[in-house]
């Protein structure tokens, strides 16, 4: 069975040399000494001030108008229904044919969510036996803007 090195264990420096972990001082590992055998010239060149050239100005790059790279960023839609909220303790009671009443009354109409923001509102229709939604209201690109905001 192997014995499993201890701290107080011999090791192989870079150089190839054995050193204990006793010998081996902070100042060796951290770089301290270096800087305390170089004197004090070394000092007074790490208190210079830094320089930078100066910087120019230029005209501003305006991005050309294309919108083309985002335009198959994928969206959430979500058409809300209604809400409401509930107990743990009747959440925990409904079963199949149990009615949860929502907060909207039949035939208002729907919220039309984009990644959580109202952009529209709009009835349900049925197309090819699928839902739909025919929007009956849209926000203005100004109010969807400062609703970003």
């Amino acid at each position: 069975m192997a014995k499993e090195p201890s701290d107080d264990d011999l090791f192989t420096t870079g150089d190839g040399s054995d050193e204990s972990l006793e010998d081996i001082s902070w100042e060796d590992i951290s770089g301290e000494g270096d800087k305390k055998k170089a004197g004090a010239g070394a000092t007074d060149e790490l208190k210079k001030p830094a320089e930078f050239t100066e910087l120019k100005k230029t005209g501003v790059v305006a991005a050309p108008n294309n919108l083309d790279f985002i335009l198959d960023i994928p969206l959430e839609v979500t058409v809300e229904l209604g809400r409401t909220t509930m107990p743990i303790y009747d959440l925990l009671q409904l079963g199949r044919g149990s009615i949860i009443e929502l907060n909207k009354m039949a035939g208002e109409p729907l919220e039309i969510l984009v990644n959580q923001k109202l952009i529209a509102k709009g009835e349900v229709v049925v197309v090819n036996e699928k839902f739909g939604i025919r929007l009956t209201d849209v926000i203005s690109p100004k109010e969807r803007i400062e609703k970003l905001g």
